[in-house]
């Protein structure tokens, strides 16, 4: 069975790999096992050559390291991202699916951070909610376009000492839209 992109994106370990190069990050394999220390070497070495078999990674430069060649990787374009594209052909089981493995990366990320946890989960900037909005189409893209240009002004950070990652999830879930005609009380359409 050939696997989608979906399916080789939403796997928890893959998911940690792409998410290391988020932001435009040049990578080499030993620079992604440093920032991942938590997944065995050996499992490492296996997603990661998943996703550049698949061509979701690409070889963007190389160095020379006591006598061997060390290659530099990126995320190719659009490598990182689902689009309506990958998922137009997901059935409601394949969407049940993808959620339940963004849901289990997250809850990875949440029984790590709980593991070490500090004193002061509010000064971690530690939390989780829910709101339900209501918003027009219009507003709604208006509000998407705020929450990216949010989130790009500080994906391109480096790690660095006075830095800790943080992980930030979006979830958007709209309520079905309701039909366009009235249904009466007996049950059938009005025209």
């Amino acid at each position: 069975m050939k696997r989608t992109k979906a399916d080789l994106l939403l796997h928890p370990v893959r998911m940690r790999i792409v998410q290391a190069f988020v932001g435009g990050r040049h990578l080499t394999v030993q620079q992604i096992g440093e920032m991942l220390p938590e997944i065995p070497q050996a499992t490492l070495y296996r997603h990661f050559n998943v996703l550049r078999q698949a061509n979701l990674l690409t070889v963007v430069g190389r160095n020379k390291v006591r006598g061997t060649e060390e290659k530099i990787y990126a995320l190719a374009e659009q490598g990182g991202n689902l689009n309506a594209d990958d998922l137009k052909d997901a059935s409601r089981e394949d969407h049940l699916r993808y959620f339940m493995a963004f849901m289990a990366n997250l809850l990875g990320d949440l029984d790590h951070y709980l593991q070490h946890k500090s004193d002061n989960m509010a000064a971690d900037g530690f939390g989780y909610r829910q709101a339900n909005v209501y918003l027009s189409d219009e507003e709604f893209e208006a509000f998407l376009q705020n929450v990216r240009t949010a989130v790009q002004n500080v994906i391109q950070n480096e790690p660095a000492p006075h830095r800790r990652r943080r992980t930030i999830a979006t979830i958007f879930i709209p309520e079905p839209r309701k039909e366009q005609s009235k249904i009466k009380h007996d049950g059938e359409a009005e025209r």
